[in-house]
C-alpha cells in the first residue's frame, strides 16, 4: 500500500512539474520528457521494492533494468528534440482549442497523464512479483520481446530524425521503418509493453494477479491508436501536408508494419 501510494504521488507530483516547465517554455515536449523519466523512475523502484530486505531478486532487477533502459533512450530522444523545437502540434491545438482556459485545463489532462502510467508501472511491478522460478523461458522470451522493440523504436526515431534533416520541410518520411508503417515508433512502443505480461504471467495458476499485467499492452494500444497518438497527429498531418498526406495513406498501414500496397498516386 505504501509504495502504491507514493507511486501515485511521485507521478502527480512530477506532472504538475511537466505543467509548470510548460507554462514557463511554451514547449510542450518536454511535459513528454518528464512523463518518460518519471513514469520509469516509479516503475524501476515498484520493481526493486520486494526485493528490499529480502535475497537478490533477479525477476525484479530484470524488470527494473528494462524499464530504467526504456525511460532513458525515450526520455533522451524526447528531450533532445525539444531543445531545438518549437511546441508540439497536438498541444498547439489544445492551446488553440482551449483558448484562455488552457492552464488549468492543461494542469488537469496532465494528472490524467499521470493516472495513465498507472496500468503501465502496474504491469512492472506484476512482474517483478512473479513466484516462478527465474530465470524461465518466459523471462527469455520477455527480454526478447522488449529488445526488440527498443531496437526498433530506436531506428524508427533515427530514421525520423535524419529525414526531417534532409527533406523538405513538409516532406512526409517514407523511408525505412516508414515505409511499411505509418507510425513504426508507437507500433514499438506498443510491443514493448507487450513482454510485461510474459514476465508476470504465472501459468501454474499461484500468481493469477499477473493477469492483470496485460492490461499494459492493451492500454497502450487503446492510448496510441484511439485518443492521443495517431488521431491528433494524423489531424495535424492531413492540415498539413493535404494530398500527399492522403496518397501516403493509401500505400502504408496505419499502425501494424505490413506490405505496401498500391495506390493511383504511388
Amino acid at each position: 500500500m505504501f509504495y502504491g501510494l507514493t507511486a501515485v504521488a511521485t507521478l502527480n507530483l512530477a506532472m504538475a512539474l511537466a505543467w509548470l516547465v510548460r507554462m514557463r517554455t511554451g514547449r510542450s515536449g518536454w511535459i513528454d520528457t518528464i512523463w518518460s523519466a518519471a513514469t520509469g523512475l516509479v516503475a524501476a523502484i515498484l520493481a526493486l521494492a520486494p526485493c528490499s530486505g529480502a535475497a537478490p531478486c533477479g525477476r525484479g532487477a530484470l524488470a527494473a533494468g528494462l524499464v530504467a533502459v526504456w525511460s532513458a533512450r525515450l526520455a533522451g530522444h524526447i528531450f533532445s528534440r525539444t531543445r531545438g523545437a518549437g511546441d508540439d502540434p497536438r498541444y498547439a491545438a489544445l492551446a488553440q482549442e482551449w483558448g484562455a482556459d488552457f492552464p488549468r485545463r492543461l494542469f488537469a489532462f496532465l494528472q490524467i497523464q499521470a493516472a495513465a502510467a498507472l496500468p503501465l508501472v502496474g504491469a512492472v511491478a506484476l512482474a517483478a512479483r512473479a513466484p516462478r522460478p527465474f530465470p524461465d523461458v518466459f523471462d527469455l522470451a520477455g527480454v526478447v520481446v522488449a529488445a526488440t522493440a527498443l531496437c526498433g523504436e530506436a531506428l524508427a526515431d533515427s530514421q525520423l530524425s535524419q529525414f526531417r534533416r534532409a527533406a523538405p520541410a513538409r516532406g512526409i518520411c517514407e523511408i525505412g521503418l516508414w515505409k511499411y508503417s505509418r507510425h513504426p515508433n508507437y507500433f514499438f512502443e506498443f510491443l514493448f509493453w507487450c513482454a510485461w505480461p510474459l514476465l508476470a504471467l504465472d501459468f501454474s495458476g499461484a500468481f493469477p494477479q499477473g493477469l492483470l499485467a496485460l492490461a499494459a499492452p492493451a492500454f497502450i494500444y487503446w492510448l496510441l491508436v484511439h485518443v492521443s497518438g495517431v488521431p491528433p497527429l494524423e489531424k495535424h498531418l492531413r492540415a498539413s501536408r493535404g494530398a500527399a498526406f492522403e496518397a501516403y495513406t493509401r500505400r502504408v498501414n496505419v499502425f501494424f508494419p505490413g506490405p505496401r500496397r498500391n495506390s493511383p498516386d504511388g
